[in-house]
């Protein structure tokens, strides 16, 4: 199962990687979007956590997001001394872009998986719902 799983993270990373280098972003880099394409802002260490990251590493990949104009920071309105970092929207192009190269290349298999949809999101979503996303 320990060979799967490394053999699973290997593959994800073959497809992910070369589309967002090609965009300028690192996979933490990508992750930070994805988050930010939710909606709201988010503080750093929603950040640093979502990404699995520590803080000052968040900051410097949310320090390039910004020089990239990929995201922006903005004070919280409620609470002024909190900043928010917010998805711009040559961020969303970039997320739209992504994400659809990435179902392109990927959007065979999962139409051949598609009898095992349901399935297939329950176990994923239990696997990612019961592991910790940070080391311990």
């Amino acid at each position: 199962m320990v060979e799967l799983l490394d053999h699973a993270d290997r593959a994800v990373d073959a497809v992910v990687t070369p589309v967002t280098t090609q965009e300028g972003l690192s996979r933490e880099g990508w992750r930070v979007l994805l988050l930010l394409s939710r909606g709201g802002g988010r503080s750093m260490g929603e950040i640093a956590e979502h990404a699995a990251i520590p803080n000052p590493t968040a900051t410097r990949m949310v320090d390039r997001l910004v020089a990239q104009s990929f995201a922006f920071r903005r004070n919280d309105p409620n609470d002024r001394r909190r900043v928010l970092v917010h998805l711009a929207p040559a961020g969303r192009e970039v997320v739209e872009r992504v994400s659809q190269q990435l179902e392109l290349r990927v959007g065979d298999l999962l139409e051949q998986m598609s009898g095992n949809d349901a399935t297939l999101r329950s176990l994923l979503s239990m696997l990612v719902n019961n592991l910790p996303l940070t080391p311990e």
